[in-house]
């Protein structure tokens, strides 16, 4: 059986990336151009400097994602790339820019669900998992339990009603000195940390999430104790946000009777909910799976591993394409 080359190409946020998958489970290769540093200085991504760096990257990405995959255009079976979602001028960078190499090359045109593509990160880490299972998708911009019913087939469980989980890190450690990326600096500082503080949780009838209360809680402490240890704070905070993650993720466990978990998205590398979730496992006798960590980050294998599955079930996309901002999974 012929093997299937598919490139995948994401620039949904601040990292443009390219990278080549076989058959939708081997990383050829996995070029990453990080925006971090850029954007540190302003505390936080900036959407128009995102989308001229993309521009300025993109080209010389895909030219070493070739390179050191060691193959060429003609050798690609098809060009998947991030619809959505995101932000939209730096997803229009990579979606025209896949439009224009699908055009020139006659390779088809895959779009891919940037919160499908951390999905199928962990297809990339681990050769063994299949559907079905249920997937928590923790990053940045998302908070999402979903019900992998197949490779093509998903259903939201639950969600984030207001504040993804990485976006309540990165404003919690801005608020108290740590800076941008927050995520691993407060997972860090929360190691030399008790969490002795008392931080209010959210939980719903269902299985949606919302950070935003204790985000805030965290900023109104920090502002009325100026003193207050910070390592005590960051340690109190993972610790709650962690346990509303698992008390979703038990419920749907039990509703669905899975025996398998998968976490995917950048926060998915925090060391203290990685080791809580291999806890949790061992404590229901399931499995639990997540991507190596450079495929947690926003990354363009994760994009062609998603485009593979699109293409063998005859999925393609025409030269009208567009970015989607605000794209929901399954859609």
């Amino acid at each position: 059986m012929k093997d299937i080359l598919i490139m995948g190409i994401e620039s949904s946020c601040d990292e443009t990336s390219v990278a080549i998958v076989r058959n939708g489970r081997e990383v050829l290769s996995n070029v990453i151009n990080s925006q971090i540093k850029i954007h540190e200085e302003y505390g936080g991504v900036v959407p128009e400097i995102a989308s001229r760096c993309h521009t300025e990257v993109i080209n010389l990405i895909m030219k070493q994602a070739l390179k050191e995959a060691n193959v060429s255009l003609e050798d690609i079976d098809a060009i998947s790339v991030t619809q959505g979602p995101g932000l939209v001028g730096a997803l229009l960078v990579g979606v025209s820019y896949a439009k224009g190499l699908s055009y020139v090359t006659k390779k088809p045109l895959i779009a891919v669900n940037h919160i499908e593509g951390h999905i199928a990160g962990n297809y990339l880490t681990h050769q063994e998992l299949k559907p079905p299972f249920i997937c928590l998708i923790v990053s940045g911009g998302h908070t999402h339990l979903v019900n992998v019913k197949s490779y093509s087939e998903f259903e939201i469980l639950g969600k984030t009603r207001d504040d993804a989980i990485g976006e309540a890190f990165d404003k919690v450690a801005r608020v108290i000195g740590l800076g941008y990326p927050g995520g691993p600096k407060v997972d860090n500082l929360a190691k030399e940390g008790n969490p002795n503080i008392k931080l209010p949780v959210t939980h719903f009838d269902n299985l949606d999430f919302s950070f935003s209360g204790i985000k805030t809680a965290v900023i109104n402490l920090n502002h009325k104790v100026p003193d207050i240890n910070k390592a005590d704070l960051c340690a109190s905070f993972q610790i709650a946000v962690t346990e509303m993650l698992i008390t979703n993720v038990r419920k749907a466990v039990n509703m669905y009777n899975s025996d398998k978990i998968a976490i995917a998205g950048g926060v998915s590398r925090n060391s203290f909910i990685r080791k809580s979730f291999d806890d949790f496992a061992k404590e229901m006798d399931i499995k639990v799976y997540y991507p190596e960590p450079v495929l947690c980050t926003d990354n363009a294998a994760m994009i062609a591993a998603a485009g593979y599955y699109n293409y063998i079930n005859n999925e393609r996309a025409d030269l009208k394409l567009n970015a989607i901002p605000n794209l929901k999974i399954g859609e």
